[in-house]
């Protein structure tokens, strides 16, 4: 009976810890969301204090915010917007990768390329758009379609976020 009472005690013990502790990592503010954003060729934030990011999915896009809820996610190609600290935004273009929300609010954004919106011509997209489309209108395997269409989709987000 009293090795029950310890192991009970013992028990309830760990379970406060465990409390406190959950208690302790969820302890970040509104504007204290750890960011680790990359691709091979750039580190963009590496653990970085954000407000928000916005995310390009496969399902949907979606915004994260501090305490989100843990989730693990594809990136299509898309706009990545950063809300940092001061509330500047910041844009990024990423082509694939995955997205990964983690229960201390810490976030990870693994990209096969991204670059900042910035880097981009205008008129470079504009073309790169049109022979896309071309592409895709003379492609006769559905190979030819589909990476047409990748391109098409690609010119057309990094066109949207240039707006």
């Amino acid at each position: 009976m009293a090795l029950f009472r310890q192991v009970l005690r013992s028990t309830n013990l760990l379970r406060q810890c465990s409390k406190v502790a959950a208690a302790q990592q969820q302890n970040r503010g509104y504007a204290e969301m750890a960011l680790t954003f990359a691709c091979p060729s750039d580190v963009y934030y590496a653990n970085a204090n954000i407000q928000q990011i916005d995310v390009p999915a496969t399902n949907q896009s979606f915004g994260i915010l501090a305490n989100h809820v843990p989730t693990i996610a594809v990136l299509q190609p898309g706009v990545v917007i950063v809300t940092e600290e001061n509330g500047e935004k910041k844009k990024f273009f990423v082509s694939s990768g995955s997205v990964t929300v983690n229960k201390d609010s810490s976030v990870q954004v693994l990209a096969e390329e991204a670059h900042p919106i910035e880097r981009f011509d205008r008129d470079a997209v504009r073309d790169g758009l049109h022979k896309a489309q071309a592409d895709l209108a003379a492609a006769s395997s559905e190979i030819g379609k589909a990476e047409a269409q990748v391109a098409i989709d690609c010119y057309t987000a990094v066109q949207k976020a240039m707006e």
